[in-house]
């Protein structure tokens, strides 16, 4: 999954914090959701502008962002 092509950081929105293409549907939403316990199908239901590839854009980043994650030793 590229989410690249799907996640955007524009300045001016949500103050500047991951959105789905363009919308103001953060991820840091789509993974509170999926956190507390929603499936991708109720998500979708509520969110019909949403697609199955925007949640897994999500978690991509979500997992790509824990890679980069430096942490120090205890």
């Amino acid at each position: 999954m590229n989410y690249q092509d799907v996640i955007s950081i524009e300045p001016g929105k949500r103050g500047g914090r991951p959105c789905i293409r363009h919308m103001r549907i953060a991820v840091a939403d789509v993974l509170g959701w999926l956190a507390a316990g929603q499936s991708h199908a109720q998500i979708l239901d509520d969110f019909p502008e949403l697609t199955e590839d925007d949640i897994r854009a999500c978690l991509s980043y979500a997992a790509d962002r824990e890679r980069r994650l430096i942490t120090a030793p205890i």
